[in-house]
């Protein structure tokens, strides 16, 4: 599997991620040990979690593999704060203790001294970003982590970030939702993060499971769209317009003689910015099918084709025509 820079830096990554959303709630252990074992045979190095996670379950269960299936040395551990649990249920709090307190958590839960990548994982309105970037700098000064970054951020907050971080510790890596049904970063993320040297970290890349072509006639039971607690995260791209994506992607994969879900992820492998793809496997099966992506290459002319039929509608200020 090929490594890549993550943006500037000098940490390489594999092009596809791992990552942990279902794990010790839909995947078990016993999967989870396959599905890391799997992955790291295959030549991966990055796995994607968060505090956040079945409340830190997804961290403490791969914490509980390291140094058993793998060795600690031999991954890319990419964890996330910035959300805590209360008795309302999740609560945004980047504040620069709720922060190093939720590294400190992850921390305990992986086993480990250091991650080597910790982002903050969304945006929190009532905490200034001059503080939420204090905590950043801290958590590399004091060796919790290698390198920093942001998740699901607009592209002035990246920006901002990155000037706040400079010129010691930098912006490494910004998280953010892309794939063919997802191309939002386009408009002025994306161009933020590569213009400021941070590398892409490119989440739910096969569009929260459209992509695979499992909803185009009906919703499996046994699918992330029949769960009561993803129901609502797959219901978005159950659409019309994602539809007529869907089918272009069909379409495209059946000329090719592969799933979906590989052409989905090789176009998006092959997309400017991207250091690494992440993927969520729920069984060992469905990463076997996804690691076959590995050597596909799409055609430049269906390479467009799927560009011209999920472009992302820019206007001013992205494109700005002078008469």
């Amino acid at each position: 599997m090929e490594h890549r820079r993550l943006g500037r830096t000098g940490l390489q990554v594999s092009w596809m991620g791992l990552g942990t959303m279902t794990w010790s709630r839909d995947t078990d252990e016993h999967d989870a040990r396959e599905l890391l074992h799997d992955f790291v045979e295959a030549g991966g190095t990055l796995v994607d979690t968060s505090a956040s996670y079945a409340q830190g379950g997804a961290e403490e269960l791969l914490g509980a593999l390291l140094g058993d299936v793998v060795d600690r040395r031999e991954l890319t551990i990419v964890t996330k704060g910035g959300v805590r649990r209360s008795n309302d249920g999740a609560v945004v709090d980047a504040s620069r203790g709720a922060l190093l307190d939720n590294l400190d958590g992850s921390l305990e839960r992986l086993g480990t001294d250091h991650v080597d990548v910790w982002l903050v994982q969304t945006p929190d309105p009532r905490t200034p970003l001059e503080e939420t970037v204090s905590a950043l700098r801290l958590a590399v000064v004091s060796g919790r982590t290698r390198y920093v970054g942001l998740s699901n951020h607009a592209g002035w907050q990246v920006a901002r970030a990155a000037s706040l971080l400079q010129p010691d510790i930098g912006l490494a890596a910004i998280e953010a939702e892309y794939s063919l049904l997802q191309r939002g970063i386009e408009r002025e993320a994306l161009p933020a993060a590569d213009n400021l040297g941070a590398g892409l970290l490119a989440w739910s890349a096969l569009g929260r499971g459209v992509l695979t072509g499992k909803y185009r006639r009906t919703v499996p039971a046994d699918s992330r769209a029949a769960s009561a607690h993803l129901a609502g995260f797959v219901e978005p791209y159950l659409t019309r317009p994602a539809a007529a994506v869907v089918e272009a992607l069909v379409t495209a994969a059946s000329g090719l003689e592969r799933p979906p879900a590989q052409v989905a992820l090789a176009w998006l492998r092959d997309r400017a910015g991207v250091a690494s793809a992440l993927v969520g496997p729920r069984t060992p099966v469905q990463l076997r099918q996804l690691l076959a992506a590995d050597d596909l290459e799409v055609p430049p002319e269906l390479a467009r084709a799927l560009d011209d039929v999920s472009a992302p509608t820019l206007g001013y200020p992205e494109r700005l025509t002078l008469g």
